[in-house]
């Protein structure tokens, strides 16, 4: 409980840099420890929306948020978040860890080597309604499927429309808390929910997310988080593939 605990903090400290929130790498890393993968992705799921409320808040108050480009996703992830947790509940182990295994590698090499030249110079503006709506709803379901909140898919979608990276970091913070809650609660419905486990990460989740927008906004440039997030993701997703096989 003790080592969980500590790691909540420092990944919820590191990947709300990105926006990406911290289940990502706290999902797995929980089910190596020996959490049944039931209770870790609720988990994560709680560990997302705590943390990220609390960059989500600091960047309101500090004014640095575009909110009207986060609603689109917002709705539609809400939708398919509960559909998502429903299906890992009738989709074997396995394949989840696999599908798990993809969304990192995916995430991880969008992150790393992905560069939207179109825009480098000439950020959008615009809110794509179409595309992020979709945005939205694949991460959604990748949300309540894996519980992982889907940051790590919204965040390489929104580069990939041409949208600054730290704007996508303020922005994914703002959203994922919905997709992981909607998916947290159709978990809470099925009974797969450690309360002890829950308390404990929280508390350390919410205290990493906040402290960290301080460090991205002031210090961090964007490719910089982008590589940073890519080259943990990678790590992670090599180091599952090795346990499963």
């Amino acid at each position: 409980m003790i080592i969980i605990t500590l790691l909540a903090f420092i990944f919820s400290f590191l990947f709300a840099l990105g926006g990406v929130g911290s289940a990502i790498v706290l999902v797995p890393i929980m089910y190596w420890l020996g959490i049944p993968l039931s209770e870790a992705k609720p988990t994560g799921l709680f560990i997302n929306t705590i943390s990220l409320i609390g960059a989500t808040y600091s960047n309101i108050k500090n004014k640095r948020l575009d909110i009207k480009i986060g609603i689109p996703i917002i709705v539609a992830s809400i939708i398919l978040a509960p559909i998502g947790a429903y299906f890992s509940t009738i989709i074997p182990k396995k394949v989840v860890l696999l599908i798990f295994i993809s969304f990192l590698i995916f995430s991880s090499f969008m992150m790393l080597f992905f560069r939207a030249s179109k825009y480098e110079s000439n950020y959008r503006e615009d809110p794509p309604y179409i595309e992020l709506t979709f945005t939205g709803s694949l991460a959604g379901f990748i949300s309540g499927l894996l519980g992982v909140g889907g940051g790590g898919l919204i965040s390489p979608l929104m580069i990939m429309l041409g949208f600054n990276p730290k704007k996508v970091a303020k922005v994914t913070a703002f959203v994922v808390p919905f997709s992981s809650i909607t998916g947290f609660f159709a978990y809470l419905a099925m009974g797969h929910i450690n309360i002890k486990l829950l308390t404990f990460v929280g508390l350390a989740a919410y205290l990493g997310g906040y402290l960290d927008t301080h460090l991205m906004h002031l210090k961090m440039k964007p490719a910089t988080v982008k590589k940073f997030l890519g080259i943990i993701l990678l790590i992670l997703a090599i180091k599952l593939l090795i346990k499963i096989f």
